[in-house]
């Protein structure tokens, strides 16, 4: 198609603060959103109004995602938006090339240093406070002869992170900047998402998670994930009640063996920790179950240890991928934060304390800070979940 064609092009329906968000006079724009706030949606609409009225031959458009994968999930959701025959298309290279002639390139941020060079007319940095602030730099660069302008959304991920950072540059009022923050409110003004989502959402994730993904309200990179103050509220002695359920984290390497069975009434009334050979460690693990309904994290140790004792009680083995020790620590999280569970202190309380809670791309990550084990809490998550879980209780979740 010939650059002088003219077309017919009506925007994407927004809500008003959503639209007010991304489409500023600004040059530079940065917005902290909750999840499905349709902050993609908008800048998809602005990435690509920005080609279409400014953009001329060899000019370039990016948007800039963390992954390959995400970039594609925008591409394809451009491309679907288009009329067909409008713009060539290249599923390779994650091109799209409009009739003017401009080129919108839908690129990854995982190697910085791939991203010099270019002179870049207009960019959309994505999920940015799960960039390295490495692609910021480079893309920065992009923009000195072209005067680009520039929107970086994402959630907000911790307050360590440059993009957390420069939002607060831009909130206090630095110049050619606009700041904007989407909460669950605006998504639900607008008709984006529902009230009762989020309700789900606030009853599903813990307090910290839901925060951060809905109120997008900061919490501390790798901060604790249960709560100081929660922690120090669950503190009791052990229990005088019989065991109805026990969780066992088995020694790996220097690691503990660790046993803590709970009550019917969510307290933990045995707590077992040492480091033997697996010989001793077996007998150890035999006698302080006894035929208590048991639920053992395999990890690492292999099938056959929990083979041997389950032929020798009631041991369920658990193998945890990374979505399953989400799922059991998340659920750890919640009963703690509520003060539904009693621990003693001591082993227990040291490790709730010094774990911590970072985010990926894809997910969070829990686990043990430098130095430090995760026996207890692991023992102590597999008691809860299985608590939860006894016939008469709830159902087992893959």
């Amino acid at each position: 198609m010939p650059p002088s064609s003219s077309y017919n092009y009506d925007r994407p329906k927004m809500y008003p603060a959503q639209l007010a968000a991304v489409f500023t006079e600004e040059r530079h724009a940065i917005i902290e959103a909750s999840t499905k706030s349709g902050k993609t949606h908008a800048c998809i609409a602005w990435l690509f109004e920005q080609a279409a009225i400014h953009g001329a031959p060899e000019h370039r458009f990016w948007w800039v995602a963390p992954i390959s994968d995400q970039a594609a999930i925008a591409y394809r959701r451009m491309k679907r938006a288009l009329p067909p025959n409008f713009a060539r298309s290249s599923d390779s290279t994650l091109t799209i090339t409009l009739p003017n002639g401009a080129a919108i390139v839908f690129k990854s941020g995982d190697n910085p240093d791939s991203l010099y060079g270019e002179d870049v007319h207009a960019a959309v940095l994505d999920e940015a406070s799960r960039m390295r602030e490495e692609v910021w730099h480079a893309m920065r660069s992009t923009f000195t002869h072209t005067n680009g302008r520039v929107r970086i959304i994402g959630n907000v991920n911790g307050r360590r992170n440059w993009a957390y950072k420069l939002a607060r540059r831009a909130e206090i009022g630095m110049p050619g900047w606009a700041f904007t923050r989407l909460t669950w409110r605006d998504a639900v003004a607008g008709g984006v998402i529902s009230s009762e989502e989020v309700e789900a959402a606030r009853q599903d994730l813990p307090e910290l998670v839901f925060n951060e993904l809905y109120e997008a309200e900061a919490g501390d990179d790798k901060g604790n994930p249960f709560g100081i103050e929660a922690i120090a509220d669950c503190i009791a002695p052990l229990s005088n009640a019989d065991p109805v359920v026990i969780g066992w984290d088995l020694a790996k390497r220097v690691d503990y063996a660790v046993g803590i069975a709970m009550d019917a009434e969510q307290q933990v009334c045995r707590f077992e920790r040492f480091q033997q050979s697996w010989e001793v460690a077996e007998e150890l693990i035999v006698a302080a179950t006894g035929n208590v309904p048991a639920f053992v994290d395999s990890t690492g140790v292999g099938d056959p240890i929990v083979e041997r004792l389950q032929r020798r009680g009631n041991y369920t083995g658990f193998h945890m991928s990374a979505n399953r020790k989400q799922q059991l620590i998340e659920g750890l999280i919640v009963a703690i934060q509520r003060r539904e569970i009693r621990f003693p202190d001591g082993p227990i309380r040291k490790e709730l304390e010094s774990f911590e809670f970072e985010y990926t791309a894809t997910r969070v990550i829990y686990q043990a800070s430098a130095g430090m084990h995760d026996d207890c809490v692991i023992a102590l998550a597999l008691a809860h979940d299985g608590l939860r879980n006894l016939p008469g209780q709830g159902v087992w979740l893959d």
